[in-house]
């Protein structure tokens, strides 16, 4: 049974934890159930793009794993990390010491996912997140955790080109302060550069907190450049391209890039705002049959809505992991996090999310991107039906290339 705890719940841990706690460690292995975290944002920016969606996300996968594989109980708990890595790490800390959590999912802020990549590592748990920054496959890879869903160098590959070849070449961005903005500017630029565009500079706001843009557009409209990006998600990206629609500044000469915008803020936004806006999901629900299976299963749980790149990863991450400790034997994976993400990399994914894939060296999960364009009203048939795709890009070919001198893992 999931359980959605606050921050001080699961601060204060449980008198039935503290009293297993106190049994012999063989008694209590012969019952002790694998124990996963999803640790997300539930109230903040990215709430609608993770926070409780995540949540059933991955107890659709612990599910599907039990139908599998029923002498092997698995608890579900749920925490708050309210977008700040200090509280993130906190809470990671708790739960891997106090609360016998062998496993955190999400996490999809960039500077709390690195916060719980750093603690994970410490202790010998494992961590599979969902956030933007591709350092966690760079320079911060670990042989405990790895990164599912997306990556900023993916989004920028796929966005960043299109744009390009439909002629926009000077880019001005408007970042969120953090580490996923930054990323996701520098992986942009690099790519942007690459194929004959040019970066004339970014505004950075601060995050989270801000809801007015309506400085940082100016600064933006003030380039005279061609493109305006937006380096943001969740929230931000809805207020900002709302925002940017009221001002007039997509006027025909000046077209706006979502570098991260998912299908929750296109449904908020409506066609007549988003339309023929550009952006790159790894998943979307009508897909496939695969897709279309997985999305009918979510949307019995959340009042019709259907999930988007980073809730479905918690479903494929949860499930893989899953998988995995099922090959290795519980006390295996509790005993080792590092030993259970080997084995996690040894095996092929395989999900109704994003079909066939796997887990590279430096901990980079592969599969492949798919570059959609927003449909118009005309076009769309139900409340959902928002897009439409242009074309996919191989799972190989989506992500940054290995790199033994981006990650210190190649070097073991």
């Amino acid at each position: 049974m999931t359980k959605f705890l606050n921050r001080r719940a699961v601060l204060a841990g449980s008198a039935a934890a503290l009293s297993a706690s106190m049994l012999p460690h063989r008694v209590r292995a012969a019952f002790a159930p694998i124990k996963i975290g999803v640790l997300t944002d539930m109230a903040g920016p990215y709430a609608d793009d993770s926070g409780e969606g995540s949540v059933v996300a991955a107890q659709l996968a612990v599910e599907e794993f039990a139908k599998m594989n029923p002498g092997i109980p698995v608890e579900l708990i749920s925490g708050d990390m309210q977008g700040k890595p200090d509280v993130a790490s906190e809470i990671a800390s708790k739960w891997y010491d106090r609360e016998g959590v062998d496993a955190i999912i999400d996490v999809p802020v960039s500077s709390a996912a690195l916060a719980v990549a750093f603690v994970a590592r410490q202790k010998n748990k494992v961590a599979l997140l969902n956030p933007g920054t591709s350092d966690l496959s760079g320079k911060a890879c670990s042989p405990n955790h790895v990164h599912w869903a997306f990556d900023t160098y993916a989004l920028a590959a796929s966005t960043g080109q299109a744009v390009l070849a439909e002629g926009g070449k000077t880019w001005f961005f408007v970042q969120a302060d953090y580490a996923f903005g930054a990323a996701l500017v520098a992986d942009t630029t690099s790519i942007i550069e690459a194929h004959g565009g040019k970066s004339l500079g970014s505004v950075r706001y601060p995050f989270p907190g801000t809801t007015d843009f309506a400085s940082f557009l100016l600064q933006a409209q003030a380039s005279r450049a061609e493109v305006i990006a937006f380096a943001n998600a969740g929230a931000d990206a809805s207020n900002a391209i709302k925002q940017a629609g009221e001002f007039g500044i997509a006027n025909g000469k000046v077209k706006l890039a979502a570098l991260l915008c998912f299908i929750p803020q296109i449904k908020a936004l409506g066609l007549d705002v988003a339309q023929g806006l550009m952006l790159t999901e790894g998943f979307y629900w009508d897909l496939n049959d695969r897709t279309r299976r997985l999305s009918t299963r979510y949307a019995a749980q959340m009042k019709g809505a259907v999930p988007c790149t980073i809730q479905v990863g918690c479903y494929s991450a949860v499930l893989h992991y899953l998988k995995a400790v099922a090959i290795t034997g519980v006390d295996v994976a509790k005993a080792s996090g590092g030993a259970l993400v080997a084995k996690m990399k040894e095996i092929p994914t395989d999900d109704d999310a994003f079909g066939p894939g796997r887990i590279r060296e430096d901990g980079r999960k592969i599969h492949d991107m798919h570059l959609f364009q927003v449909k118009n009203k005309a076009e769309s048939t139900s409340p959902w039906d928002l897009y439409r795709l242009v074309r996919t890009t191989p799972g190989e070919q989506a992500f940054r290339p290995i790199s033994a001198e981006l990650c210190p893992l190649m070097h073991l």
